[in-house]
């Protein structure tokens, strides 16, 4: 499949708007838990914020926020991505998950929900364009699940 920059545009453009959408922070649908679930958040969004530097290092010259692969780009198997095969994105779903958690927001809930959506999708285009440029990738795609948790 040869890559689209139209897709590629739309993609960035829904994950852009995306993150507007959730750093808006309505008050709509908030919740209140006991504080252990906001320190759970917390953990959840330390972790992914961890997670994306790790990975943004481990990519080094692979990275683009496009979903095709930079001409200099190498396939990455090994640290992170050897237990999930798109970290970045788990990390951006461990931030937006846990800062809602620890907001007792139930729009930021739904918004990370709706970025989960966006991610499969945009990485099923991604891994299309990856198949086809390494002959190595189905090979990965089999041991190494999407988010780091089955999907």
């Amino acid at each position: 499949m040869p890559a689209s920059k139209t897709k590629d545009y739309f993609f960035v453009g829904i994950q852009l708007l995306i993150f507007g959408a959730y750093a808006l922070g309505f008050r709509a649908l908030s919740f209140s838990l006991p504080s252990v679930f906001g320190y759970v958040g917390l953990f959840l969004a330390f972790s992914g914020l961890c997670t994306g530097v790790l990975a943004l290092l481990q990519m080094k010259t692979s990275f683009s926020p496009f979903p095709t692969p930079t001409a200099a780009g190498e396939l990455v198997t090994s640290g992170l991505f050897a237990w999930s095969r798109h970290p970045i994105y788990t990390s951006i779903l461990l931030v937006a998950f846990g800062f809602a958690l620890y907001s007792g927001s139930g729009y930021r809930m739904l918004i990370g929900l709706a970025l989960l959506v966006l991610f499969f999708f945009k990485s099923s285009y991604e891994e299309e364009l990856l198949s086809a440029r390494f002959t190595k990738y189905a090979d990965y795609k089999k041991k190494t699940s999407r988010f780091g948790f089955s999907f």
